[in-house]
């Protein structure tokens, strides 16, 4: 089943999208957060199909599919980090590390925007770059998984855009905190939330699901990539992040930027050349991703940037 939250004459709504477009609202359930944490997912979809036809899906707005109250982005694909790292700091390789764990970030729930939606420019940036990933939604509570438990604890799929200003967050990762407002203007989710069991088809041998990955800017392919060439399954990244801690319905975890061109930042790294150039304003960037479907946001201009001093040397008095 396809789930889409969506509005339509001034009223939000959740509903399943059928092959026609046409949607069926859930019954008794605006929000998808809300219907995670009930458990019934399933239960209610099927629901649709004793209520009449909503609208199309030309006739409405599509919403995120959830807000979600984490967002944890990970770092799966070895092209990426190969080219990113040699564009963000100069450096060649694999960090020995990276193949440790599956490593992860929080980054920021309330940046999530729709499908569709216009992206503004981030305050202070001049170097926006999108990230093609899929992302995993958790639909049950979990601790300590192992990652054939983490199996039934996710629900569904969307596509996940994380846009990355480039110059802020080269600057700010030499500080040793990772990437903060470099991450914090926008993330796109959508245009549905897929549930798991319609995706097993897609699922190899090894226990990956072998969906294309497609990147354009302005129409133009910039990127493809298949999503088995991770690292890690989500499974295990589910895993990951429950040791020691508890995964939530609701919580989004990425799978990281596919390689092969799942932004241009990889490509400068690879090209040592800002080619394609970075997002500006009125540039258009569509992912698509096999059996979920596909997201395109424009870029506008952003807010002006509010001035700050920088840090202040101190006297370190004791009290």
């Amino acid at each position: 089943m396809r789930f889409a939250s969506y509005e339509h004459l001034g009223r939000r709504r959740l509903g399943v999208v059928e092959d026609d477009g046409r949607l069926y609202p859930v019954p008794g359930h605006d929000s998808l957060l809300d219907l995670l944490r009930t458990g019934r997912l399933h239960e209610a979809g099927a629901a649709t199909l004793d209520v009449p036809a909503g609208p199309h899906l030309r006739d409405v707005t599509l919403l995120p599919p959830l807000q979600p109250p984490t967002v944890r982005d990970f770092v799966t694909f070895e092209e990426h980090v190969e080219g990113v790292r040699r564009s963000v700091d100069g450096t060649a390789g694999v960090p020995d590390q990276w193949y440790e764990a599956p490593t992860f970030y929080f980054t920021n729930p309330y940046a999530v925007i729709g499908p569709y939606d216009d992206v503004p420019m981030p305050p202070g940036s001049s170097v926006l770059d999108f990230e093609l990933e899929v992302a995993a939604v958790i639909g049950r509570e979990g601790r300590d998984l192992t990652p054939e438990q983490a199996r039934d604890h996710i629900i569904g799929y969307t596509v996940f855009n994380d846009w990355s200003a480039r110059d802020l967050q080269s600057a700010e990762m030499r500080a040793g905190l990772g990437p903060c407002k470099g991450k914090d203007t926008a993330t796109t989710l959508g245009p549905y939330l897929v549930t798991a069991d319609a995706l097993e088809p897609y699922r190899d041998t090894d226990g990956f699901l072998r969906l294309a990955l497609t990147a354009e800017v302005n129409g133009e392919v910039v990127g493809k990539d298949l999503l088995s060439n991770m690292s890690w399954t989500f499974e295990e990244m589910v895993a990951y992040a429950s040791r020691g801690t508890y995964v939530m319905p609701g919580d989004v975890l990425g799978s990281g930027t596919c390689g092969n061109g799942g932004c241009l930042a990889e490509l400068w790294g690879v090209r040592g050349e800002q080619s394609p150039p970075s997002l500006k304003p009125g540039d258009a960037v569509t992912l698509t991703v096999e059996g979920i479907g596909t997201v395109s946001n424009t870029v506008v201009p952003g807010a002006q940037t509010v001035p700050l001093p920088t840090a202040r040397k101190r006297p370190r008095l004791r009290p």
